[in-house]
């Protein structure tokens, strides 16, 4: 009789994509079991490596495009993905807006805008999709998503009738809203917002409050940031009947996922759940003997939505043993047991330096994996 495994990890930062964390999974069990059936299942939630993994895991194809980046004038490549179903857009703000692609000397919300977001929004639609999903971690914006409702066809305009200027410095200007222009291809398009942050737009639980200060604002900066996030809301709620300002993580991403709440047919929903869904990861589990998860760091804060713990959900639901791999384990990770992990494991086999953690990474997946395979070969044979 036959064994199946799923291996549904996130990738492990620096070291190894969920691709190739896969692939060094299915290696230690063929060490094992050379004749298992391995299901690969590249996993991510929401964050960085989320376009990398659902391309991956449906067969899906990648696109660059040349978009503004947060800062004037600036330029950037950005990758996006479509989905195996044709039907699905898969794009990550921080490929366009990122804090990544702002010097640390040069990081300014109040001129950082999400522009080059909306162009990637812009060029998702060219493609014909029905859906579009939307990871917005990483931002170096506090613009409410202002750019990105502008490079869609919104007019943010002035008491002159004009186009504001971008970044979170000029939204005290908005003097009215008109979508007329807006790209029409958005009211029959599905948006969902990975967002993993539950934080008002305004107030002391803000964007700018929160997220500002290490996108370079100083407290004067943060206080007039916040003050003109207020004022955006308050013409969006006049001039578009959308009340975006109390709604949890309508602050994510500096604002942005409020106006994709106001100018979008967007839901926000935890990164997990969306890559759950789309992969359809419980029909995958449902048939499997046993899963095999893991990312590079867990500790107390994983059952928050991180991978394992959306993994580990799916595979309690349907009484699945699953086996949990990390490069380190960190405070209280024990009460990971309690929500459908097997059994923890770190894949350090020896001390060593960071460095050497990060180059051997996948070769240790590989023997870890190896070890808990042939423990469950003894049992079962037992």
């Amino acid at each position: 009789m036959g064994i199946t495994f799923v291996v549904a990890p996130d990738s492990f930062k620096e070291s190894a994509s969920a691709k190739e964390v896969c692939q060094a999974m299915e290696r230690g069990i063929r060490r094992v079991y050379p004749d298992a059936t391995v299901h690969h299942v590249p996993m991510a939630d929401g964050g960085e490596g989320t376009v990398e993994a659902l391309v991956d895991a449906t067969s899906g194809r990648l696109i660059e495009r040349e978009v503004q980046g947060p800062l004037p004038g600036q330029k950037v490549l950005a990758k996006f993905g479509i989905l195996g179903d044709g039907k699905t857009a898969v794009l990550e703000m921080a490929e366009a807006s990122g804090l990544g692609l702002v010097p640390r000397e040069k990081r300014n919300p109040l001129i950082t805008s999400t522009y080059g977001t909306g162009e990637l929004i812009s060029a998702a639609l060219d493609e014909d999709v029905e859906e579009i999903i939307i990871g917005i971690g990483g931002s170096a914006t506090n613009d409410g998503g202002a750019g990105m409702a502008q490079a869609l066809g919104a007019g943010l305009l002035d008491e002159n009738g004009a186009q504001i200027g971008f970044g979170g410095g000029q939204l005290d200007k908005i003097s009215r809203i008109d979508i007329e222009s807006m790209d029409s291809r958005l009211k029959n398009t599905v948006i969902k917002v990975a967002c993993d942050v539950d934080n008002f737009l305004t107030g002391p639980s803000g964007a700018a409050a929160v997220f500002g200060p290490q996108k370079g604002a100083t407290p004067d900066m943060v206080a007039l940031l916040d003050k003109n996030l207020e004022h955006y809301a308050m013409i969006i709620r006049r001039d578009l009947g959308k009340d975006v300002n109390k709604i949890e993580g309508a602050g994510a991403a500096g604002g942005l996922g409020a106006g994709l709440l106001a100018f979008t047919k967007a839901t926000l929903q935890h990164g997990v759940e969306i890559v759950i869904d789309t992969i359809d990861l419980e029909d995958i589990v449902k048939e499997a003997d046993y899963v095999i998860t893991g990312e590079g760091g867990m500790d107390f804060q994983t059952k928050f939505g991180k991978t394992p713990y959306g993994v580990a959900k799916v595979a309690q639901k349907y009484g699945k043993p699953v086996f949990a791999l990390a490069g380190t384990l960190g405070k209280n990770f024990e009460e990971l047991y309690e929500h459908g992990m097997s059994a923890i494991f770190s894949v350090m086999l020896k001390p060593c330096t960071l460095d050497e953690a990060l180059r051997d990474g996948t070769d240790n997946i590989e023997k870890t994996v190896e070890s808990i395979v042939r423990t469950i070969k003894v049992i079962r044979e037992t």
